[in-house]
């Protein structure tokens, strides 16, 4: 087991603890949410959409703007503190509510607080350890973000069905995760840059290669289709799934999240990150279709494992794959405005798959993402080589 994790950090393993607070935290809320503005608020699928949609939306563009500032500062541990405090805070403002626009204006300061931490962390993730660690770096990271969201919705059950609790009490108690992932971080040790005037003024867009550029593209396709988890959970709703089961489904898509991060991300820096990505874009493809498809609960519990498959890889990989193309001293805003991008197309995919979900019918909504997940595969094929070894270098702290 001590082999397994070579070459990792203690900021590594902390930085891990926080993802898996923070995420226990967002993930006993992220099940219920869906229903609580369906049936108790009285919102539509539309509705959904656009909080989801907007609330990702604003977590991952806010993350460019952050990254941006965290390099010019060379600044990594006070914002991602910052943004750890917001996050945590914002949980019980959405169970307070009593109309959907309240949990609108509460989910976005949730997400502006997650926006805000993550390019930093991402950024101390990849300087804490060697550049040919740096996709075990990333998967340790994912294991613990992983691990939870599979245990968020197991107390989500324990709390709704085992120990009565109302539904607007999780969301109550969901700040206690949270601060402890604001704790997590405080415990981490940053490693200080001499911040020079060159560094200052290298942190615009366009002093990054035109590969990093090739590859956002390539994430915009595939993101045109790749709307909010929410749609999986109303689709089980479909066949008239109890809440409990539901629950239990999007918790063994982020146990099997989980599990295939670290790997995915120690195969990654072995086998190419472009390989590893590919094959996640299939398994959304195929996952996409059957969710269009599928009637029977138990299908449905082999699709969400199957998408926790793709999550799981996507978050390991893609951040790392990332920031092989940018320098050190544009890490932070490198992973950022890759960030800003998978959040601003789900903002566009999670309107259009409301709307196609009011109007047209379910199943669109995953015809359309699979389509778009397709059109992604053939644009990684064509626009990015092959890259067998990261390009940028950083120090272990």
């Amino acid at each position: 087991m001590k082999r397994y994790f070579a070459g990792l950090s203690r900021n590594s393993f902390l930085l891990a603890a926080a993802s898996f607070f923070a995420d226990t935290s967002t993930e006993m809320l992220y099940p219920v949410l869906p229903v609580f503005l369906t049936r108790t608020l009285k919102a539509s699928g539309s509705i959904v959409g656009l909080i989801e949609g907007f609330a990702q939306a604003m977590q991952n563009i806010v993350q460019g703007f952050s990254g941006a500032l965290s390099d010019r500062l060379q600044e990594r541990k006070g914002i991602a503190l910052a943004g750890y405090f917001t996050a945590a805070v914002a949980k019980p403002l959405m169970g307070i509510s009593t109309v959907w626009q309240g949990v609108f204006g509460a989910r976005l300061l949730d997400r502006l607080g997650a926006g805000t931490r993550s390019a930093p962390r991402d950024a101390l993730i990849a300087s804490s350890v060697d550049a040919t660690m740096r996709g075990k770096a990333f998967g340790l990271e994912g294991i613990g973000d992983n691990t939870g969201a599979f245990v968020g919705p197991l107390f989500a059950i324990v709390l709704l069905y085992s120990l009565h609790f109302g539904m607007r009490t999780i969301f109550y108690l969901a700040i206690i995760p949270g601060l402890l992932a604001f704790l997590m971080v405080l415990l981490v040790k940053e490693r200080r840059a001499t911040v020079t005037s060159k560094s200052k003024i290298d942190v615009n867009l366009r002093k990054f290669p035109s590969g990093y550029w090739k590859y956002l593209t390539v994430i915009a396709l595939f993101g045109l289709g790749n709307s909010s988890n929410s749609f999986l959970i109303l689709r089980t709703q479909d066949i008239g799934t109890p809440l409990e089961t539901t629950i239990l489904m999007y918790a063994l898509f982020n146990l099997a999240a989980a599990l295939i991060s670290y790997p995915a991300g120690s195969f990654s820096d072995k086998l190419g990150r472009k390989n590893v990505l590919l094959t996640l874009f299939v398994i959304f493809v195929l996952t996409y279709i059957g969710f269009a498809r599928a009637r029977s609960v138990l299908i449905f519990t082999t699709l969400f494992i199957l998408y926790g498959l793709y999550q799981g890889i996507f978050r390991a990989v893609g951040k790392a794959f990332a920031s092989d193309f940018v320098p050190e001293n544009l890490r932070a805003s490198g992973v950022g405005w890759y960030s800003s991008t998978v959040g601003l197309l789900e903002l566009v995919a999670s309107i259009v798959a409301g709307l196609l979900w009011d109007r047209v019918g379910h199943a669109a909504v995953f015809y359309y993402g699979a389509a778009f997940g397709f059109i992604g595969s053939i644009g990684l094929v064509v626009l990015i080589p092959k890259r067998d070894h990261p390009s940028a270098h950083c120090s272990p702290e």
